[in-house]
């Protein structure tokens, strides 16, 4: 039986039954089985597997049983004694008359795993050493090798080789690393590197907010001719973590140097008070059509719903309701739907257990689920208490997520998209579908190539450069220009930077996808922008950037942002030289945009592309300037009616 824990704190893992098929047999070259105990143990500054022969198995093998792979034996036992683990009794020892059969390694030299073709016999590993040195093949004849695999993982990065799928290649921390990683997360064993590449919603939520210079004293290690690698390598671990992350401008397609615009002065924004029951219903006509839908799009970006309001609007923000349809309509369609929803519901919740034990993938998601809904935000009433009604639909909610998109099935931190929405909605089956509706906003970022946020990353990048290309160069000086602190921001939307009641103000602002696409990016803009100067006079490192950034949390004025990010975004728009790339991001067409070397004669603004307006044009109703500061006497926003508006893509 293979057991995975810790046994007198030493013993990781532990496999009986793992067996060496000799074929040096010189009877009809029929393979010899060799049975061992195969164990991954912990000591000091490393972590060692080690595979000895199995008592009853010693001394019934000829010595011409040995020979052939006593070399190999040789080489393996050259590692280094300080390597390993049982010198103080903490550890079974087999030192005393050891078989030469039985080896052990460092996890620090192991550099590759082959495992066996599923479906073919037994389940085999075959580990490769840095130094080229394959040892034999270990066969499970008791279990499979998972375990082992979950169990390596704490300890080393594995991921597919691109040439030969069965291969994992093997991205080894050294302990003290891996040490001072766990004073950042609280978590054994864990390093950061491997935790964001497995988990990026923990790792960025919990280990950004400790981040210490025991980063910089782990990279740089104890040898001094280490104290001379180049400061680039306190980032690079960061973009090792997530394979195919690291942002390389220069090579990505349509790449477009931005070299520094006068963008122009900024306008000064105003916000409105949240749009009330009584300007909704008056909205809808007999048949509970919404009228001048556009309209109340941009009432909403500009204030805000009342909360009253919200468990029926949020329904049209994401789509779950059409915009145009009657109240029949809506009504027959939640017949549907709910009929839908528990159908998927039934499936997940008819399997058994000993179904769902043949069932890995359902057995991880739900274990995954678990996990978050037990880790949610307690601080609202809806989810107080361990049994709480709500933390019990969250589960059963995901669960059926899994049964309606079984390709994404759940990824940790969806449960952050999904808590708000059922708070709202009240209802399982509204949340249901409008969690649904959301995702299809955010697969991307859940996606396991993670293309998606890699995406986003480069654009905000690019947005940056353009708005304050000074301190982009400064991030970059500082080993932070990949912008890896806005991970969290983008993944969830924000989700851990915000109080609850004030993401569900900025979550539906972005759902009218007004003013521009990509609108939240301009949201990271605005906020990096107020963070500016104390980042760079306090010439903040590494370090201090990445702590400062996640310190932000719950302490961001959700109004001032909103009014900051539109500002910027009217700013751009009136900018008569916008490059390509911008333009692309923000949805705007480049054809239409005019340049410096236009000599048509026509008004510099002419051609343009079209944007539904962003301001409200009341003076009736209070708004927020920019300061966020309530304004009974409003001004209207300085904008020439000439000036046309980005266009939603």
């Amino acid at each position: 039986m293979a057991a995975v824990g810790v046994v007198s704190g030493k013993i990781i893992y532990e496999q009986e039954g793992v067996y060496i098929h000799s074929s040096c047999g010189k009877t009809n070259d029929q393979d010899s089985l060799i049975s061992g105990i195969l164990r991954v143990l912990e000591k000091d500054s490393s972590s060692v597997v080690e595979w000895t022969q199995a008592p009853k198995e010693r001394g019934h093998r000829g010595s011409e049983h040995l020979n052939s792979y006593e070399a190999e034996w040789d080489m393996v036992n050259t590692v280094p004694s300080k390597k390993k683990p049982h010198t103080n009794g903490d550890a079974p020892s087999h030192r005393n008359g050891k078989s030469k059969w039985s080896f052990l390694f460092s996890l620090t030299d192991l550099k590759s795993i082959k495992q066996n073709k599923e479906g073919m016999g037994w389940s085999y590993l075959v580990f490769c050493l840095k130094d080229d040195v394959v040892l034999p093949a270990l066969h499970f004849h008791q279990g499979d090798s998972k375990l082992l695999i979950d169990c390596l993982e704490k300890y080393v990065v594995l991921y597919k080789s691109p040439q030969d799928k069965r291969t994992l290649l093997v991205n080894c921390q050294n302990k003290s690393l891996s040490q001072s990683f766990e004073n950042l997360l609280d978590e054994p064993a864990y390093g950061l590197i491997q935790k964001i590449k497995k988990d990026p919603y923990t790792a960025t939520m919990v280990g950004f907010s400790k981040v210490t210079n025991y980063i910089f004293d782990s990279l740089r290690g104890s040898d001094p001719s280490t104290h001379q690698r180049p400061p680039s390598e306190m980032a690079d671990f960061l973009s090792d973590a997530i394979p195919g992350l690291k942002i390389n401008q220069q090579e990505e397609p349509g790449f477009e140097v931005i070299t520094r615009i006068d963008l122009g002065e900024r306008p000064v924004v105003q916000r409105r008070e949240p749009v009330s029951l009584e300007e909704w219903t008056k909205n809808i006509d007999s048949e509970g059509r919404i009228l001048n839908v556009d309209n109340m799009k941009q009432m909403i970006f500009r204030g805000g719903l009342s909360h009253a309001l919200r468990k029926q609007a949020w329904k049209f923000l994401l789509g779950y309701f059409p915009w145009d349809s009657t109240k029949e309509e809506r009504t027959q369609l939640q017949k549907q739907k709910t009929d839908e929803y528990f159908r998927m519901k039934l499936q997940w919740k008819s399997v058994s257990e000993e179904q769902e034990k043949r069932n890995s993938r359902l057995r991880d998601y739900r274990s995954l689920i678990e996990k978050d809904v037990n880790r949610t935000d307690r601080t609202n009433k809806f989810y107080e208490g361990q049994d709480n009604p709500g933390l019990i639909l969250l589960h059963d909610i995901l669960m059926t997520y899994c049964m309606y998109d079984f390709d994404l099935g759940y990824v940790q931190g969806m449960s952050d998209l999904l808590s708000p929405l059922l708070y709202v909605m009240e209802n399982e089956v509204d949340a249901f579908w409008c969690f649904a509706s959301y995702m299809d906003q955010m697969h991307q970022n859940f996606e396991e190539q993670m293309q998606g946020m890699k995406t986003q990353l480069i654009q905000l990048s690019t947005l940056l450069r353009l708005l304050d290309s000074g301190f982009c160069s400064y991030l970059e000086s500082q080993d932070s220009g990949y912008l890896y602190f806005c991970f969290r921001w983008l993944l969830i939307r924000f989700k851990r930077e915000f109080s609850f009641l004030d993401i569900l103000r900025l979550w539906e602002v972005m759902w009218t996808e007004l003013p521009c696409k990509n609108f939240h990016l301009l949201l990271c803009c605005a906020i990096l922008e107020s963070e500016k100067q104390q980042i760079m006079e306090k010439h903040y490192g590494f370090n201090e950037i990445l702590k400062h950034i996640n310190e932000l949390s719950m302490k961001i004025d959700v109004e001032d942002v909103l009014c900051k990010a539109e500002a910027i975004s009217l700013q751009m728009v009136k900018c008569k030289e916008l490059p390509q790339a911008v333009c692309e991001i923000l949805g705007l067409q480049d054809s239409e945009v005019t340049t410096p070397d236009s000599d048509t004669g026509e008004d510099e603004n002419v051609g343009m592309t079209g944007c539904p307006t962003s301001t409200f044009q009341s003076d009736s109703l209070p708004v927020l300037a920019t300061s966020g500061t309530r304004d009974d006497n409003p001004t209207q926003i300085s904008v020439s009616p000439n000036v046309s508006r980005l266009t939603p893509a």
